[in-house]
């Protein structure tokens, strides 16, 4: 029985995607019954066996030395963030252990630098699994207003950037191109699956978006990996209109599994007038402040 592996169903998704065409084998006139190249192809071009790689393929091989996984990156033509991904999945090159723990934290600096970043540049804090730990009142005001500003305040409400886009109503109308943002956000998750596979609280959250998503389903079968970094998106604000900005993802010194997501636009355009107005507006939000998105 094929008891396909997350390693295995990577190779698959990628193996099906490429044609002898695209790696220089010949066809030889044969008709295919699926796309994509067939496991001895690939064996092949990696060199190895082709009961090796099958074993591979179908979670009855567990283990693949560096070696092996650099010789499928290369086969396969994996981009760097496929082949990191690829080393994430192999049981041989060890995984991140899981955090414990369901109260991540933000520092009290990094919650000042939210604050002072307010009058010039939306942003937020992002843990682990998406959950937004924190954000600016312009932050908020970009992304969230139907939401309250307080809720990255409470460990069991917080806003789930993942959940947002897929199951709030808002947050999908906001996105221009949700196609693309969708299928960035499933590409951000099947990293972070692959680096905290026993992380059974993301677990439950991929569990909870495959089972009330028809469009996540589909797109997380496709195995797409898209590491965060940066992007341009536009979006149709319901106080200020159509604007575009660009989103930064950077790591937090000290802090690995939290990020610092920031939004800009350009310089005297008006989609920087348009968050001007937004700042504007976020500053006389009337909200309580915190001591210290998911509907």
């Amino acid at each position: 029985m094929d008891r396909t592996s997350p390693l295995g169903a990577f190779l698959k998704a990628r193996r099906a995607r490429l044609s002898p065409d695209d790696v220089g084998l010949p066809r030889y006139g044969d008709r295919r019954r699926v796309p994509g190249l067939r496991r001895e192809e690939v064996a092949l071009l990696a060199g190895v066996s082709a009961g090796y790689y099958t074993r591979l393929e179908q979670g009855r091989q567990a283990n693949a030395s560096p070696e092996v996984l650099d010789a499928l990156a290369r086969a396969l033509h994996l981009s760097p963030a496929e082949r990191d991904h690829l080393y994430d999945l192999s049981s041989t090159t060890g995984h991140r252990p899981a955090v414990s723990g369901d109260d991540e934290k933000v520092s009290a600096d990094l919650r000042t630098l939210l604050t002072t970043m307010a009058a010039h540049v939306p942003a937020l804090v992002v843990g682990r699994r998406n959950d937004v730990l924190a954000w600016n009142r312009t932050g908020h005001a970009l992304l969230a207003p139907h939401l309250d500003f307080a809720a990255p305040d409470d460990p069991g409400g917080r806003p789930n950037l993942s959940r947002l886009v897929f199951l709030d109503a808002p947050t999908r109308a906001l996105h221009r191109d949700w196609p693309a943002k969708a299928r960035a956000v499933v590409g951000n998750l099947r990293i972070l699956t692959a680096r905290n596979p026993g992380d059974t609280h993301l677990a439950a959250l991929i569990a909870e978006l495959t089972a009330r998503s028809s469009e996540f389903r589909s797109m997380w079968d496709a195995h797409t990996v898209a590491p965060c970094g940066s992007d341009v998106h536009t979006l149709a604000h319901p106080a200020v209109g159509e604007l575009t900005v660009t989103q930064q993802t950077f790591d937090v010194p000290k802090e690995p599994h939290q990020s610092l997501v920031t939004f800009t636009a350009e310089p005297g355009s008006p989609s920087t007038a348009a968050l001007e107005a937004l700042k504007t507006r976020g500053r006389t939000v009337d909200v309580p402040v915190a001591c210290a998105p998911t509907p």
